[in-house]
């Protein structure tokens, strides 16, 4: 194990792996149950889903683990899913096996354009500035999901947000967890972040919080995933895409909106994640230079991150991605490719244990991101905030991802300030012509979404 995962190259132990393997899961072991909840409303059956959800999960996570040596875990990336239904399956009137099998083909897309390196370019080409923006804006967002997902931070009648009042159980626990993460964080007590999430799921129960949500049992499972295993290659799948001419466009523009959203949350998450923690490091730093091989700590994870989603799509669940939550097991010391290992195994144990993983209320494990997600700031040190011409870029990359909800628009909005600004100063020679294409794709795609939503 020492060997295959070079755990004291990386300043890591097998303890310290495996908590950070445990609280990276409880952290984003909620996706198992809101998942099948979410694709449902497009008429998939929910314990095929739940089962799909799973097995895509471990399957990509090892990937990861095992290929990569990173400590990153997949599953159905929440945003997207919400995509797949309320957007393709609802809003443009698709089947759900037409939106599996466009999810596929952006999954084919992520692994020819992984394997092209195009997306280890375009990593390259994100000058250092807006590098650490997406870092620290990682933290924010992650620490912005954690408060949604308990509700602490609601929007009333006027879509306005504001602090919930304290009148709930649940605001409560969340508020005893958030003291108790960062009391256990300033004393340094080792695995923090995983005893806050048992501890606070414990005081939960005779609190009525923590209580376990409806699921169905492994066996219906298994009996309702033939309902979507292998269903793109079957009648109302693929090859029903290219029936209507007239829907082409339709189509291209859906896949296209697909990989574009999951190869820039994976690209955010990686930067936010993984420079600062050295998980990407020297070995990284100088294939970027070089450009060749195919052997690097991040070559590996972008590839991973592209099986995933084909891998998902085939077994029936929309876009499986890096999960950004994968920076609470990393805030926890994870280092390596063990970390996500445990993941993996989590995730098939949930499979039989499905009752008891969705008990974990968000209001346990809400502190953990909101904790990580205050770590991760530090990197927004490293900008130049006094100088304007960095400091804009900086902000819509760092702070309009938490207020869109999504990495990847954090990122296009970064990318068109860092243009404008550049083109006005009159440096648009600094401005890497894979910058130049990322923000138009960023443009055209703001524009054809525009378009088929009206």
């Amino acid at each position: 194990m020492e060997k295959f995962f070079k755990l004291k190259e990386n300043g890591t132990t097998v303890g310290t792996e495996v908590i950070a393997g445990l609280t990276t899961f409880f952290a984003m072991a909620y996706i198992i149950a809101i998942n099948p909840k979410i694709l449902s409303d497009a008429g998939m059956e929910w314990g095929a889903v739940f089962l799909a959800t799973i097995i895509s999960s471990i399957i990509g996570t090892l990937i990861m683990g095992l290929l990569a040596n990173v400590p990153y875990a997949q599953a159905p990336g929440m945003g997207l899913n919400a995509f797949f239904v309320y957007t393709v399956c609802f809003g443009l009137k698709f089947t759900w096996q037409q939106a599996l099998s466009m999810v596929f083909i952006c999954g084919i897309l992520n692994i020819i354009i992984t394997v092209t390196k195009i997306r280890k370019y375009i990593i390259k080409a994100i000058p250092r500035s807006l590098q650490n923006a997406i870092g620290g804006g990682i933290g924010i967002f992650i620490a912005y999901i954690g408060l949604l997902n308990v509700g602490i931070i609601n929007f009333g009648a006027v879509t306005v947000p504001s602090l919930s009042t304290l009148n709930q159980p649940v605001y409560w626990l969340f508020l005893i967890g958030l003291v108790l993460t960062i009391v256990l964080l300033v004393l340094k007590v080792k695995g923090a972040i995983l005893i806050s999430i048992i501890v606070t799921s414990l005081i939960g129960i005779p609190m009525g919080v923590t209580t376990t949500m409806d699921t169905v049992s492994f066996s219906e499972a298994c009996a309702a995933l033939p309902t979507t295993f292998l269903a793109i290659f079957k009648e109302g799948g693929i090859m029903s895409l290219f029936n209507d001419v007239s829907k082409l466009p339709l189509v291209l523009i859906t896949i296209f909106s697909f990989s574009l959203s999951d190869t820039f949350d994976t690209i955010g998450t990686f930067i936010g994640t993984g420079r600062r923690s050295g998980i990407f490091s020297e070995e990284d730093e100088k294939s970027m230079e070089t450009n060749s091989g195919f052997k690097s700590k991040m070559d590996k994870a972008l590839f991973a991150d592209a099986i995933a989603t084909s891998v998902g799509a085939v077994v029936g669940t929309s876009n499986t991605t890096t999960y950004v939550e994968s920076a609470a097991g990393i805030g926890a010391g994870g280092r390596t490719g063990l970390t996500s290992v445990v993941v993996a195994i989590c995730f098939a144990i949930s499979a039989f244990l499905a009752t008891f993983v969705s008990a974990i209320p968000f209001a346990a494990t809400a502190p953990a991101l909101v904790a990580v997600g205050i770590m991760m700031m530090s990197a927004f040190a490293e900008i130049k905030w006094t100088e304007f011409e960095e400091a804009v870029p900086a902000f819509f990359a760092g702070v309009f991802m938490a207020l869109s909800y999504s990495i990847s628009y954090g990122i296009a909005a970064g990318f068109i300030f860092y243009c404008i600004v550049k083109m006005f100063r009159k440096q648009s020679k600094d401005i890497h012509p894979i910058l130049w294409v990322s923000t138009i794709l960023f443009i055209l795609n703001f524009v054809l979404l525009a378009f088929i939503q009206i």
